[in-house]
């Protein structure tokens, strides 16, 4: 095969064979083929786009240019779950040990935050000792021990994707559905679990900015998901404003233990509890969604879940004693409230300028290399649809700089509208898609 009579024939939009998407990604995985002919492979793509069919060899490719984790020896249905991802969107770290709790093991392999704030690795890294690097040996003995691990990519799963990114961030073809999906799929696919629950985010605070777009990527995903045999579910829910209360790091983990111990909020719950649900009906463990609610409910009241949580962080070298007192995570040095200049309601919070905040206070990465600080961000942060008083707080800011405490409220005084006339709050949850 030559690679350019392949690029030629997408670029034509004609569609690739499973050999000659096989042949171009054990190429370029190897070396044999160059960055640029994959470059304008991916941008071929990106105009022409791809059928199911493609769609789902290129996944298949790109996960089996690795290791594919062989996870047999973990007893029953293994699930996961994927979030496109969005500010204050903390929810794995609540769901695995939750879903574990209940019986559902979850092998889990999570992101970094590249803009805007950390990914989930990033959270749990703000627990002294936790270690996101495990071998796949000792993936595997956390998940018998608590049922549930959150590690971050080894180097030998889905290589492809990892090199392909890294071209897709610098050539302009990161926002193609086709290649964003066999991304996401040949990763999740490659660690080995049964079924996958996916939160596809759409709003100012997320990637996908309308509902179309957010409903065409959860198409595509799930449905390379069905044809490879594995249980899959998506729902598409907002993101124009914060999930939950805090957006940061260290910040984000204290509110995931009040979660485990029952006392989170409505909206972080609300979407935990209902992605936890489509898990366990996956499994098997519950009947219906109802049912699989009422579970994580008992599971959290008898303390469980909490105690699933514990386990896993102790497991992975992480302090316990900071789980038990969270009051000693990172602490910003300096906390400062924004207040509201008028009494009304809050008409819009802007998950986009809030996490570009959190960016500007250092609880991001504007490159690869930056270095996170885990104790700064934003917390208490006032929902759509509240009533404020004038002089009451609409958040609170953390940060370890005046003058990055300085730049951030300057965007952040732009992130809270208040009216005078009610509003009303945020539907979260706007479609399931089960194929």
């Amino acid at each position: 095969m030559v690679p350019q009579w392949i690029i030629e024939k997408k670029r034509d939009g004609r569609p690739l064979t499973r050999d000659d998407i096989e042949f171009f990604i054990s190429g370029f995985t190897s070396g044999k083929i160059p960055d640029y002919q994959m470059s304008a492979l991916a941008m071929a793509i990106y105009f022409q786009g791809m059928t199911p069919t493609e769609l789902s060899d290129l996944t298949n490719a790109m996960m089996n240019s690795g290791k594919v984790m062989d996870l047999s020896s973990i007893k029953g249905f293994k699930a996961d779950k994927h979030s496109t991802g969005g500010i204050g969107d903390k929810v794995s770290i609540i769901l695995a040990p939750l879903a574990a709790s209940c019986g559902v093991p979850v092998p889990m392999i999570s992101g970094r935050g590249l803009g805007i704030t950390g990914g989930t690795l990033d959270k749990l890294e703000s627990i002294p000792g936790y270690r996101t690097g495990l071998s796949a040996a000792e993936f595997k003995r956390v998940l018998k021990k608590c049922g549930c691990s959150m590690i971050g990519q080894t180097a030998d799963l889905a290589p492809a994707d990892k090199k392909l990114y890294a071209l897709r961030d610098v050539t302009g073809t990161v926002p193609s559905i086709p290649l964003i999906s066999a991304s996401i799929m040949s990763k999740k696919l490659a660690e080995g679990a049964d079924g996958l629950v996916l939160d596809v985010k759409f709003g100012s605070g997320a990637f996908m900015k309308d509902l179309k777009s957010a409903r065409e990527l959860a198409h595509t995903m799930v449905g390379i998901g069905k044809r490879m045999k594995k249980k899959m579910s998506a729902l598409l829910t907002d993101m124009n404003q914060p999930l939950g209360r805090t957006a940061g790091n260290s910040l984000e983990i204290k509110e995931c233990i009040e979660c485990l111990r029952g006392n989170g909020p409505a909206d972080l719950m609300l979407i935990t509890h209902e992605l936890t649900a489509r898990m366990l009906v996956m499994a098997g463990v519950a009947k219906d969604t109802k049912s699989a609610i009422r579970m994580q409910e008992d599971r959290i009241k008898s303390g469980k879940a909490f105690a699933n949580f514990k386990k896993m962080v102790q497991l992975h070298g992480g302090s316990v004693k900071h789980i038990d007192n969270p009051a000693l995570l990172p602490n910003a040095a300096i906390i400062k409230p924004l207040k509201a200049k008028r009494t009304g309601y809050a008409t819009e919070v802007s998950a986009e300028l809030i996490g570009r905040a959190c960016l500007v206070l250092g609880a991001g990465r504007q490159a690869v290399t930056d270095k996170i600080d885990h104790a700064v961000g934003v917390s208490g942060i006032v929902k759509v649809g509240e009533k404020i008083a004038q002089g009451k707080p609409l958040m609170f800011v953390h940060a370890n700089s005046e003058k990055r405490l300085k730049e951030s409220l300057a965007l952040l005084e732009q992130a809270v509208i208040i009216s005078v006339n009610p509003v009303r709050k945020l539907k979260l949850i706007r479609e399931e898609i089960v194929m």
